[in-house]
């Protein structure tokens, strides 16, 4: 029969044990690159949805419109389901950084404003008149 010396028992447990931890890294790092590689195509998902969109802050349902061509501050109000009991008291669009007011009354009386993607429409409610 086949006896095993002390040595070679030691030198055999030594290249199993060895043998794991190489096997273990090799485990982790693959591990670890498929983790990155799942990180990476979900960002490029989600980058590749993502719509061209206009945020309307405020008195709204849906603060995220999918801006279409021909997008106007009238037709984002409506798609945005604007729910205020009162008319807002002023309106703020930030396009490029640069914020412009927009007067509501100047809306009601039907001039519209043109939208771009990436614009943000800010609706103040009305304030209170001062009492005196």
């Amino acid at each position: 029969m086949f006896q095993l010396r002390p040595i070679s028992l030691c030198v055999l447990l030594l290249a199993v044990l060895l043998g794991g931890c190489v096997s273990k890294s090799n485990a982790d790092a693959r591990a670890r690159a498929a983790f990155m590689a799942g990180q990476q195509q979900a960002l490029a998902r989600m980058q590749q949805t993502q719509a061209p969109s206009v945020t309307v802050n405020g008195e709204v349902r849906n603060r995220v419109v999918p801006w279409t061509e021909g997008m106007t501050l009238a037709k984002a109000l409506v798609a945005a389901d604007y729910y205020g009991a009162k008319d807002p008291g002023q309106i703020i669009i930030v396009h490029n950084g640069i914020a412009n007011r927009v007067e509501p009354s100047q809306l009601l009386s039907g001039v519209d404003i043109p939208l771009q993607a990436g614009d943000i429409v800010q609706l103040m409610p009305q304030t209170a008149p001062l009492t005196q």
